[in-house]
C-alpha cells in the first residue's frame, strides 16, 4: 500500500503544480463572481471537470437555466466518453471505487494512467490513489484562492498556460517511452486540422472521433498483416 501511494504522488506531481494555480484561479473567479470558498469546494467534489467550472461560474453568475448548464457541461466533457474506454476492465475490476474513478476520470489523470508501466491490483491502486490525490489538488487549490480573493487583489491573467504546460511534459514523456508514435503524430494532426476548422471551442469532440475511427481502422489493418499496434507501448 505504501509503494501505490508513493508511486501514484510521484506520478501526480506535474498535476500538483497545474492543479494547485489553475484551483486558485478558479477559487479567485468564483469569489470575484460572488461565490465564497465553500461553493468553490462543493463544486470542485460534485462537477469536477475543469475547464467546464470556469464556464460554470459565468453561467451561475448569469442566472442560466439548469437545463443550458447541462447541455453545456454533456458537449464540453463528451470526450470523457471516450477517455474511460481505455480502462473499462480496470474499473470493472476495482471494485467499489468504479463510480468514483468514473467521477474522476479527467484529460491529466487519463493521461498519466497511460504511462504506468504496472499491471494487476498494484496499477488499480496506484489509479484510485492518484485520482484521489489530483482531486485534493484541485480542491485545496480552489478553497486556497477563493479565501485569498477576498483578502488580495489577484489577476488569474495567463494562470492557464500551466494546463499547456503540463500536456507538454506528457505528451514527451509518452513519446520517449514508445517506439512506434503512429497514435501520438495521428493526435496531433487530427488536433491541428480540427483546430483550424472548427475553432478552439469545438474541435475537441470530432478531433478524437477522427483519431479514434483511424486508430481502430489502423489497428485492423495492421492486425491482418500480422503487425498490430503494440499493447501499451504506443502513445
Amino acid at each position: 500500500m505504501k509503494q501505490s501511494i508513493g508511486i501514484a504522488f510521484k506520478k501526480s506531481i506535474p498535476i500538483l503544480f497545474s492543479y494547485v494555480f489553475l484551483g486558485a484561479a478558479y477559487g479567485i473567479l468564483m469569489q470575484k463572481a460572488g461565490f465564497g470558498w465553500y461553493y468553490s469546494l462543493l463544486i470542485s467534489l460534485v462537477v469536477y471537470t475543469g475547464a467546464f467550472q470556469y464556464v460554470l461560474t459565468s453561467m451561475m453568475a448569469a442566472g442560466t437555466s439548469l437545463i443550458t448548464i447541462a447541455l453545456t457541461a454533456l458537449f464540453m466533457n463528451s470526450r470523457q466518453l471516450f477517455y474511460s474506454i481505455s480502462f473499462v476492465d480496470d474499473f470493472n475490476k476495482i471494485g467499489k471505487a468504479k463510480p468514483y474513478m468514473i467521477h474522476s476520470l479527467t484529460d491529466e489523470t487519463y493521461a498519466v494512467f497511460h504511462t504506468l508501466d504496472l499491471t494487476g491490483s498494484q496499477k488499480r491502486q496506484v489509479m484510485l490513489y492518484m485520482a484521489l490525490m489530483c482531486q485534493f489538488y484541485w480542491c485545496a487549490g480552489a478553497v486556497l484562492g477563493g479565501v485569498a480573493g477576498s483578502l488580495l487583489p489577484f489577476s488569474a491573467e495567463g494562470i492557464d498556460f500551466c494546463m499547456t504546460a503540463l500536456f507538454i511534459t506528457i505528451f514527451i514523456d509518452q513519446w520517449e517511452k514508445s517506439d512506434v508514435h503512429v497514435s501520438a503524430v495521428a493526435g496531433l494532426v487530427c488536433g491541428l486540422v480540427c483546430l483550424f476548422i472548427f475553432g478552439p471551442d469545438k474541435f475537441m469532440l470530432p478531433s478524437l472521433l477522427i483519431v479514434s475511427a483511424f486508430l481502430i481502422i489502423y489497428d485492423q489493418f495492421t492486425k491482418r498483416s500480422g503487425t498490430g499496434l503494440p499493447q501499451g507501448k504506443d502513445s
